[in-house]
């Protein structure tokens, strides 16, 4: 209803300038006219004028009509300098709120529901520095005032902050052109009024904000580092704590760019991905896909066996992929790309100096330009009765364990339904263990959409896996898992009990807690990958918000040149493209939003699905489990807010939709590139030919079918 109000509103007032022409009063001649003709009557009746006057203005402002210029000129000619430019300074400010307001109510959910996700960083810099952007744009007349309040209304930043800084960031321009119309018989036109240095000086005045706020930054950063000693000559460009995704690739675009960088580590090259994540798991995920391959041979012509599945050879495989990879990440390949590798434990004693626990005894302190922190994560261990004492493996300790043993442990209970708890619970089941998964949500996977992880849960069903959900744990005892459910309490006896309900990231004995560097579950930094000190940054799992290697490589670049160059040019990380995928079988694949966080987000999306049983690679493979869901925004734009993948290689599938989204090509793009048959990345054309189906125009085909018609007699 408010809605309608207000469009009602803005349609009268436009109707009734044309009705009344209007116009033809809001130019330089027509004021002109009006001055000379109201100047009697104006110093009879100074009140009602002044109010006439200022409704006028007003309405002239808020239905964003032209002639608001004309008017403040007409402003200084009938009511002098003072009382004009008081005028038109609270007319100008009541104005530009309702039209800003005006917008904000009418097109601003429509707006941000077809453009939401682009409009976030435009709200994100405008909460930080909305306040700076408007009033740079008051203080220029040149640019539009009518465009500024509407703009303005579609985006986040608060109608408090519109008012203030637009109140004083129009102030000196009323100024100025009141000030001219107290010699409104002397102009004979507008269009010289903006003359080049007029224009130059407001531009000026403009940039003062930008430049306060420069040197109250350097004033923080003065504040920051008070109580600190700067060293005078460094010993390093930077050092870089923790070789994992984000360590490696810090350092190592740092000695590329030729900085001098010391890379510590106190444990393994290469971090957990190659050495208890990423890697191990892949390779064990392969071996016990090949054994399930093995025992339903029957699906592609062959007499199924049950595989026999000789545990410790099957993990000394693992192990061995881990030695092929190391070479990639050893100190003896860093050092010879030019950094400094020093195994120990790192402490940073101050904001410029870093002191290392040499795992070979002794220490050794450097003084360093900057720093990163790139220290990693480590599994999360709830809090739960007799877990301490339970002899419970983690994503970390398993691998060392298991590679002992001759046999898979016969009965294994892992608690966490996310990504690592699937992935290790259907490979275990598939190499022999009964595995019994339990999770407290009611679904496995359960950031993904329902159908995703519907089909994620049949699989590993398929697999041999118990799947509890809505299980809570509540304690451990003699080899025994108790979980509570709303069916009441069961028991999940083990052979072994893997806890694999997350990740949180490595915070402590880095010297965070002693040098104040802000923590919440990560360490706090800015878009720049900063903390509170301008020369300490943080990569990687340790700075969130995402726990992948992927994401780590590419926040190291941000981190990296930004602590190197920062000075001349910093660089946001950029977070709008992250694919991610669950090494299930099949694969879960997704980049960008799915239905659940679209509907959470109040965003309004058009979903298209393409369901693998048909494409023919995936027949003659016998691998049609799965789809490609698209999603695109309501109302028929082919621009990809996400794509979910779920089949056989859903991983490599997906990175068509990864380099569309992040240069921006549509459906229509995918829809006109050749793709080989028969391969599985089909999928990802017909998805895009199904979305061109639904919007096919059915009119002009209509017409089409005549003229064929026409043509055969």
């Amino acid at each position: 209803m408010k809605k309608i109000l207000i469009i009602l509103a803005l349609a009268a007032l436009i109707a009734a300038y044309f009705a009344f022409d209007l116009g033809s009063y809001l130019t330089l001649e027509g004021i002109k006219a009006l001055v000379a003709d109201w100047q009697d009557f104006y110093s009879e009746n100074q009140f009602l004028v002044l109010a006439v006057f200022f409704l006028i203005y007003v309405a002239v402002t808020a239905a964003s009509l032209p002639g608001a210029l004309v008017m403040t000129l007409a402003a200084g000619a009938m009511f002098g300098l003072v009382t004009g430019t008081v005028l038109v300074s609270f007319a100008s400010t009541l104005g530009a709120t309702l039209a800003f307001l005006s917008s904000r109510y009418v097109l601003r959910d429509t707006i941000e529901a077809r453009f939401g996700e682009r409009l976030k960083a435009i709200n994100s810099g405008l909460e930080r520095d909305g306040a700076f952007y408007l009033f740079t744009l008051r203080m220029i007349p040149a640019v539009p005032f009518f465009v500024i309040n509407l703009v303005m209304g579609l985006t986040r930043i608060k109608t408090l902050t519109f008012v203030i800084v637009s109140q004083i960031g129009m102030l000196l321009g009323t100024i100025v052109f009141v000030n001219l119309g107290t010699r409104l018989a002397e102009i004979e036109s507008t269009s010289g009024l903006l003359s080049p240095a007029l224009l130059g000086s407001f531009v000026l005045l403009a940039i003062v904000p930008w430049i306060a706020k420069g040197i109250v930054g350097a004033i923080k950063r003065r504040r920051v580092y008070k109580g600190f000693t700067r060293p005078k000559r460094y010993d390093r460009n930077m050092v870089v704590i923790g070789a994992g995704a984000a360590g490696l690739v810090s350092s190592l675009i740092a000695s590329t760019v030729k900085a001098k960088v010391t890379l510590v580590e106190a444990h393994e090259m290469g971090g957990d991905c190659l050495n208890t994540g990423c890697v191990p798991s892949k390779a064990l995920i392969k071996s016990a896909k090949v054994a399930e391959t093995m025992r339903k041979a029957d699906r592609y012509g062959i007499a199924p066996v049950e595989p026999k599945v000789p545990f410790k050879q099957t993990m000394a495989r693992v192990m061995d992929v881990i030695k092929t990879i190391e070479p990639h990440d050893s100190v003896e390949r860093y050092e010879g790309l030019g950094v400094d590798v020093v195994k120990g434990y790192a402490k940073i004693v101050d904001p410029w100096t870093v002191e290392i626990a040499l795992n070979d005894g002794g220490t050794q302190r450097l003084t360093t330009r900057s720093i990163v922190i790139a220290s990693g994560a480590e599994p999360v261990v709830p809090p739960i009765e007799g877990i301490e004492t339970s002899g419970y493996l983690t994503s970390e300790t398993m691998w060392e364990v298991f590679s002992h043993m001759d046999e898979a442990p016969a009965r294994v209970a892992v608690l966490g339904g996310g990504p690592i708890g699937c992935e290790l619970s259907q490979s275990l089941a598939r190499l022999g263990s009964k595995v019994t998964q339990v999770e407290m949500e009611d679904h496995v996977l359960g950031r993904e959409d329902e159908d995703v992880s519907n089909l994620a849960r049949k699989a590993l069903e398929e697999s041999g896996v118990t799947v509890l959900t809505g299980h809570r744990a509540v304690r451990v005892a003699d080899g025994t898992l108790f979980t509570e459910s709303s069916a009441g309490e069961a028991a999940v006896p083990y052979d072994a009990l893997i806890i694999a309900v997350g990740r949180k990231a490595r915070l402590t004995g880095f010297g965070l807690e002693e040098l104040g560097i802000d923590t919440d579950r990560t360490v706090v930094t800015d878009e720049f990958l900063a903390t509170k000190f301008p020369n300490i940054f943080a990569a990687g799992d340790v700075a969130g918000p995402y726990q992948f290697t992927h994401t780590a490589s590419h926040q190291a670049w941000f981190a990296s040149v930004n602590a190197l160059f920062g000075q001349f040019k910093k660089f946001k990380a950029d977070y709008r493209v992250i694919p991610a995928v669950t090494f299930l079988d099949p694969e879960v694949a997704r980049v960008g939003l799915n239905e659940k966080e679209a509907a959470e987000q109040g965003i309004e999306v058009e979903v298209t699905r393409y369901d693998l049983d048909d494409l023919d690679r995936a027949i003659a493979e016998s691998e049609t489990k799965g789809f490609v869901k698209v999603l695109t925004p309501a109302g028929g734009k082919d621009t990809i807010l996400g794509a979910t993948i779920v089949g056989n290689n859903a991983g490599e599938l997906l990175a068509e939709y990864v380099l569309a989204m992040k240069h921006k090509l549509g459906l229509n793009k995918i829809l006109g590139t050749v793709h080989s048959y028969p391969t599985m990345a089909e999928a990802n054309k017909f998805a895009a030919g199904d979305w061109k189906k639904a919007h096919k125009p059915e009119r002009l085909l209509g017409w089409v079918e005549k003229y064929h018609d026409w043509r055969r007699g």
